[in-house]
């Protein structure tokens, strides 16, 4: 509400764009509310609409999926449980694999190893614990303060807060004043290759951390409001993408009461009991079977073309 006249503006903006560079094709990601509205202005042009990183219909506001079916030619899912999903409600969708799969693997090939980046930022020999509050300014005040108080009930390990690249750190500070929870900017896949554990707030963040076998909790809070709101209009079982793909609860999901409470006894667990962290990694692998082998974008993007191409 507070920034519809920033939303508008851009819309404006990018359908002037589109009708002065009359493209071909259309591409929007993921950002229902927004793209929805310019995939109906392409489609007025004539241009040709495919949908990348389909909305999330299928948690809530369901009815989007008649303008999906409208005004997007093709629908190119990044989550295996939406193929069937949109299968029955006549959508043609597509699916070759997460592109996170791409971004982690290239990561990997070019990280310098966990002992040299502990060392390059004095971490010591502590085991470190990713704290990832989230991208939002709103989802660092609620959750940030109940993951910075889980450190002080294991000293023995280094806690490391993952910042946002949207996000000052002065926001982050006002948290960490007089602690010992360090702070590290672009840098969240090596702290989650070189993490122990990990406390997650609900997101992307989430399967990140899967694809690096991080073991994790997943937090998540919002206002009293917005939780009472969405009680009523979202219909998953699940918020963390880990457990949805898996469609069963592998990792502990911690929703607005008792974050710290529930939370302590949770990495306390991943952290004292080998067996737990290798289940829990165990079932890492076999959500990371259903994503796909590296190569995802270009799949889709070969795709594209050749669909493109077809009827030019």
């Amino acid at each position: 509400f507070f920034h519809l006249r920033k939303i508008f503006r851009n819309m404006r903006k990018i359908k002037a764009q589109i009708r002065d560079w009359e493209p071909d094709l259309f591409i929007p990601v993921d950002y229902a509310g927004f793209n929805l509205r310019i995939a109906r202005y392409a489609r007025s042009l004539q241009i040709r609409v495919f949908y990348y990183i389909s909305p999330k219909v299928w948690a809530w506001q369901e009815h989007r999926v008649k303008k999906l079916r409208r005004f997007s030619e093709r629908v190119f899912s990044i989550l295996p449980f939406e193929v069937e999903y949109f299968k029955g409600l006549h959508v043609p969708v597509e699916y070759f694999g997460n592109p996170l799969v791409d971004e982690v693997s290239k990561f990997k090939a070019g990280f310098e190893g966990v002992d040299a980046w502990k060392k390059k930022h004095t971490f010591g020999e502590k085991p470190l614990v990713a704290l990832l509050a989230g991208s939002r300014i709103k989802e660092i005040e609620t959750t940030l303060p109940a993951m910075l108080a889980l450190a002080g009930e294991h000293p023995d390990h280094q806690f490391v807060v993952a910042g946002a690249p949207s996000i000052e750190p002065s926001v982050y500070q006002r948290y960490l004043a007089g602690s010992d929870v360090r702070l590290v900017y672009n840098e969240t896949y090596a702290l989650l290759a070189s993490a122990r554990a990990g406390i997650v707030n609900s997101g992307t963040a989430t399967l990140e951390a899967a694809l690096f076998e991080l073991p994790q909790v997943v937090l998540y809070r919002t206002s009293k409001l917005a939780y009472g709101i969405a009680k009523r209009l979202i219909k998953i079982n699940f918020i963390s993408l880990v457990n949805l793909i898996l469609g069963r609860g592998l990792i502990l999901e911690i929703i607005q009461k008792d974050l710290g409470v529930t939370a302590e006894k949770e990495l306390s667990r991943i952290l004292e009991d080998p067996e737990h962290s290798d289940r829990i990694r165990e079932g890492y692998r076999e959500m990371e079977s259903m994503l796909g082998e590296t190569g995802v974008s270009e799949r889709i993007a070969r795709r594209m073309v050749e669909l493109l191409n077809e009827k030019t």
